[in-house]
């Protein structure tokens, strides 16, 4: 049997970590802290708000339905946007420079994983009228100017 790389057990953190950021359309719980290699949040969507049709440069994404009804609406393979609404117990992924929202039919709540939150989510529709999301604009967002 292999033995164990040993660790300084002083970095070691036992909390627990959540951060709300209010968005138009619902909020984001993150749930894993900022400076982590990975992102994971829960999209808290309004019954008829959607996201912005994004793209990213740097950030792949997946989802996965918690409750209520929610759909993607993706680019394919051809470059053409379709629709497709999420099935509970099946995970979605875009990859990157995929274009996306999210949508809410119902009220509902989608489980997020992507890679860290870099780049620029580039916001080529919007019901908001946000900004592209760069680095400056999402601290901005956050509110952690």
């Amino acid at each position: 049997m292999s033995q164990a790389p040993t660790f300084d057990s002083s970095e070691f953190k036992n909390d627990s970590y959540v951060k709300r950021v209010e968005k138009p359309w619902g909020h984001e719980l993150h749930w894993v802290p900022e400076d982590a290699p990975y992102m994971g949040k829960v999209l808290h969507i309004k019954e008829g708000a959607r996201l912005s049709l994004q793209v990213h440069d740097q950030k792949s994404e997946s989802w996965f339905l918690m409750n209520g009804e929610a759909s993607v609406i993706w680019e394919n393979s051809q470059g053409e946007l379709i629709e497709t609404k999420l099935e509970n117990g099946k995970g979605y992924t875009t990859a990157l420079g995929q274009k996306h929202r999210l949508k809410g039919i119902t009220d509902c709540d989608v489980l997020e994983v992507s890679t860290p939150e870099l780049g620029t989510t580039w916001r080529l529709e919007d019901d908001y009228s946000r900004p592209d999301e760069t680095p400056e604009q999402r601290k901005i967002e956050r509110g952690e100017d």
